[in-house]
């Protein structure tokens, strides 16, 4: 069966998933700002600034089976975060509420970092949410946005999102760079292409009657500590090590999430570990070759 899906924030996670559902033959709608980075993916584009959803009525919006909000903040400061999250979606849902007949479901793109834990801990759905930045502390309350919205609403945690272009760590280590082995700081990742690809799952769960849970958790099989992450990558490179990096004490969050809820589904990661993963990214980037670095 055909589906409409709108992509509110239709960025790299997001034309990634709308190029997966075009594949699957259902229709995509994007919305950015600038909708020109749409062009030639397939894509319907919708340029529209979400800050003109105030008080908007139902046409400001398509009718479609299902919407994925995955905004991003412009910028690291809690303004922006006020507008791309509690803000934005609130918006969206104001909208999709009057459509007469509404999404079958709503997704909503959140972050691990609404966990404050930082001694190691494992941490799943059920696990507090305390965190100590604005970053996660907004985060939270567009969850509960959603969670509290009459519109069937579900929440996805990405941990730290890498893939193609996003290889800022690859560079850090190339450069000698390595994270210091004490104080132990645990890293928990996702593949792009897994992000998409739960998200994709996710809708084809609910097409087959499979009843869907109001949080998940995505990250891969394996938390691991940076020291070893950057270590790995090291090897693969080639490259010594000569800078220990300390990580800020702001930034001190360490936890090791646990995905248990969304294998239960059915979800295969495509890359269970870092391993799989930046070996892809190595290798699609060219990293592997010296002239790149």
């Amino acid at each position: 069966m055909k589906l409409t899906v709108l992509i509110v924030g239709c960025g790299d996670i997001g034309i990634t998933l709308g190029r997966e559902l075009l594949s699957e033959g259902h229709r995509v709608i994007g919305i950015r700002r600038h909708a020109d980075a749409l062009q030639g993916s397939g894509i319907e584009p919708l340029a529209l600034d979400l800050n003109n959803l105030e008080g908007a009525d139902a046409s400001a919006l398509p009718q479609a089976d299902y919407v994925v909000y995955t905004v991003s903040a412009d910028r690291f400061e809690e303004s922006a975060y006020q507008s791309a999250y509690p803000d934005g979606l609130k918006r969206v849902l104001g909208v999709l509420e009057q459509h007469k007949k509404p999404p079958k479901r709503i997704f909503f793109v959140s972050s691990t970092s609404v966990y404050g834990q930082q001694e190691g801990e494992v941490v799943n759905e059920a696990s507090p949410t305390e965190s100590t930045s604005f970053s996660g502390n907004l985060m939270c309350e567009a969850e509960q946005a959603l969670l509290n919205h009459s519109l069937p609403g579900t929440v996805v945690r990405f941990s730290g999102i890498y893939g193609p272009g996003r290889d800022r760590l690859i560079h850090q280590v190339a450069e000698g760079r390595i994270a210091a082995v004490t104080p132990v700081i645990y890293s928990n990742r996702i593949h792009r292409d897994d992000c998409t690809g739960i998200l994709a799952h996710l809708i084809r769960c609910q097409e087959k009657g499979q009843p869907l849970s109001d949080l998940y958790l995505g990250s891969d099989c394996e938390p691991v500590t940076m020291h070893n992450v950057m270590a790995w990558l090291a090897t693969q490179l080639k490259v010594a090590s000569t800078e220990t990096m300390q990580s800020p004490l702001r930034r001190r969050a360490s936890k090791r999430c646990d995905n248990s809820r969304i294998r239960e589904t059915g979800y295969n990661f495509r890359y269970p570990s870092y391993k799989e993963g930046y070996a892809q990214v190595l290798k699609e980037g060219g990293f592997l070759t010296p002239q790149k670095i």
